[in-house]
């Protein structure tokens, strides 16, 4: 299991109908707030569905895909 912290930026396995694929983390817990940074509509979606669509993450201005995504203060 991966966490998320307010504020992380990521994208999904399919974009928003406005054409951006690329969503701010504006709430975490058992459901996960998002926002568009394209239109900035906001969804909200459970954490099983989030970590089902989740793609890549943007760690110091580059994407890493969630597969290679390690967090900083993981104890690993």
């Amino acid at each position: 299991m991966l966490y998320y912290k307010v504020g992380d930026q990521v994208t999904l396995k399919k974009g928003h109908p406005c054409g951006e694929n690329h969503w701010e983390i504006l709430r975490t817990g058992v459901d996960i707030k998002l926002k568009c940074m394209g239109c900035e509509r906001q969804i909200w979606l459970t954490r099983i569905e989030f970590e089902k669509r989740v793609r890549k993450i943007l760690v110091e201005d580059k994407w890493i895909s969630i597969v290679h995504h390690k967090p900083e203060d993981s104890a690993e």
